[in-house]
């Protein structure tokens, strides 16, 4: 009776069906738990206070893209426009900043990141077996910062992750397809996401060039047409929305205008030696700033300081990057300093914990997999190696990395499975090392 038992339990953990459920009742936990804490009238409001809430309420009342900061200024291209036209929906059904709405975004972010689950869990099963693949969800599950973010931000944050997940999956079933249809319906998939999140846009010819790399290598399959096709319909699917730009602007934007503003955000005069002007940068004074310039004039004086700075200052640059990389890993710039702070709350110390913890995990899945020379040590490293530059360059925040989050958690998995073969392969029968080592290749 207690076997079967076990083996009942062990198959339930072993359901990706049922960690996603469990990852959806911690999110939606979460959100009750907080809201009933937040004042009814603050929650709304307060919750759609940026950019993409402003963006969708133009859209709501018919104003077209535009108005990225509630004051009517116009058109814009600060956002790609998938999440604000999702919210700008769910404001039609369930009106403009309204609590209803507001709970309405949060659960479709909790079924985004719960969804992420089944993604990491199919692909670990390919990387690395079942008991590595239900590790990783399960990790996914229960990560502090997973269960927040649906709550903390209406922002394409937890779509992005559920979209970086399912485009590791389907790179990895692509490397074995000789299909066009495949390869098309790939491009197809990479073109929604960069109308998402351009950001995730920096993978694109890494992991489309190990499918191609793989196909031809595993299959004998000549992957340089469907290659470019999917690259191709990724591009198309971009198309649209660039001309759209360049009708309003009159210059060529093909994702987002507001780069220069990022890079000038950890770029600019206030980190030159004995600065004393400008005064310190912060969101109203660039806003000021905006208003009166308009978007296309605001960023192109926010890209000439940058730069600006940058070429006068190239040790301090080289110093910006290493705190930011920091920043990127572990939530903040003084991640030490922050922990130790009497001001520190226990949940700011949770995700520092859990953010430098899994940074670390995740390189040691890097080295795990270099180390047993598996073929899929390049899509995988790909995510924590090539993406967060972009971050490393401009300014970081603990949401920017969350997007990648599912993959850096599918490596801790990938450490701690290959750290316990190790730890039991002296007691192993010849056969059953041999055995332990093709589950993670």
């Amino acid at each position: 009776m207690m076997d079967a038992m076990k083996r009942i339990l062990l198959t339930a953990a072993k359901s990706s069906w049922l960690i996603f459920l469990v990852a959806l009742l911690a999110r939606l936990g979460f959100a009750w738990y907080i809201e009933r804490q937040i004042p009814r009238a603050v929650l709304a409001p307060a919750s759609f206070a940026q950019e993409t809430g402003s963006i969708a309420q133009s859209l709501a009342t018919g104003k077209g893209f535009s108005s990225p900061f509630g004051k009517d200024t116009g058109p814009t291209a600060w956002l790609t426009p998938v999440y604000p036209l999702l919210v700008a929906g769910v404001f039609r059904v369930f009106g403009v900043f309204t609590r209803a709405s507001f709970f309405a975004i949060v659960f479709l972010n909790a079924l985004f990141s719960s969804g992420v689950c089944v993604a990491i869990f199919h692909a670990g099963k390919r990387v690395a077996g079942l008991g590595v693949a239900s590790g990783a969800a399960w990790l996914w599950a229960i990560f502090p910062n997973a269960v927040i973010v649906p709550f903390e931000w209406v922002w394409d944050t937890s779509l992005s992750a559920l979209l970086a997940a399912t485009i590791l999956w389907a790179t990895l079933k692509l490397a074995e397809s000789a299909r066009y249809r495949d390869w098309c319906l790939h491009g197809l998939l990479w073109g929604f996401m960069l109308m998402t999140n351009p950001s995730l846009g920096s993978l694109l010819p890494f992991l489309l060039g190990w499918a191609a790399y793989r196909a031809r290598r595993e299959m004998k399959f000549q992957a340089i047409k469907p290659v470019l096709v999917a690259a191709g319909i990724a591009i198309l699917c971009c198309v649209p929305w660039t001309v759209r730009n360049y009708a309003v602007f009159h210059r060529l934007i093909p994702l987002r205008s507001n780069l220069p503003l990022e890079l000038y955000i950890g770029n600019n005069e206030n980190y030159a030696p004995h600065a004393t002007w400008p005064p310190k940068i912060s969101k109203e004074r660039e806003l000021v700033r905006y208003f009166h310039m308009g978007e296309m004039q605001f960023m192109d004086e926010e890209k000439r300081k940058a730069l600006a700075f940058i070429r006068a200052y190239p040790g301090i640059e080289v110093r910006l990057i290493g705190a930011r990389f920091v920043a990127f890993w572990t939530g903040l710039i003084n991640p030490w300093h922050a922990f130790l702070s009497a001001d520190s709350t226990p949940m700011v110390r949770v995700l520092l914990i859990c953010s430098t913890v899994t940074a670390l995990g995740g390189f040691l899945g890097i080295v795990a997999l270099l180390w047993k020379r598996s073929p899929y040590a390049v899509p995988l490293a790909s995510y924590p190696v090539v993406y967060p530059w972009l971050y490393y360059v401009t300014h970081s925040n603990l949401r920017y990395r969350h997007p990648i989050d599912p993959v850096v958690l599918l490596l801790v998995a990938i450490a701690v499975g290959s750290l316990f073969r190790r730890s039991s392969a002296p007691d192993a029968a010849p056969h059953e090392m041999q055995h332990a080592s093709v589950a993670l290749p």
